[in-house]
């Protein structure tokens, strides 16, 4: 299979970089697979799980929203958190979630319907990795 450049980057480090054969992207408006030779493109990223394939090994690295791009040298994912599954926090995810609801029960408007969005996109997540143990690795 043909590969192609993969960067994640958080605001604290180069997470990964280097040749990939697939990388699977939780857009905001839905999840996207990226192959050698994908057309370009700009996506905003949600609350996900990053999936990155090399070969026969495969890493699933959850992220915190971000952009991702798309382009002829290959793609760019900047996430405002990456953190390896197996190695995520989920009291904290948890703690995220009752305070994104709780933010929105005491908002108005446009404000209310961002918090209720951020805390269903969230919740989406902690789902996720309720089916996904650290030995669940397509």
């Amino acid at each position: 299979m043909a590969t192609f450049h993969f960067d994640l980057v958080s605001p604290e480090k180069l997470v990964f970089s280097g040749e990939v054969e697939q990388v699977d992207v939780p857009g905001s408006e839905g999840d996207f697979g990226v192959l050698a030779h994908h057309a370009p493109l700009i996506v905003m990223l949600r609350p996900g799980i990053l999936d990155i394939r090399t070969g026969a090994e495969h890493r699933r690295v959850v992220i915190g929203g971000g952009f991702a791009e798309v382009n002829p040298t290959g793609l760019t994912v900047l996430a405002d958190s990456a953190t390896a599954v197996e190695d995520f926090d989920r009291g904290t995810l948890a703690a995220q979630i009752a305070d994104a609801r709780k933010q929105a029960a005491a908002a108005e408007g446009n404000a209310r319907d961002r918090l209720n969005h951020r805390a269903e996109q969230l919740a989406a997540l902690e789902a996720a990795l309720s089916g996904t143990g650290t030995a669940a690795h397509h």
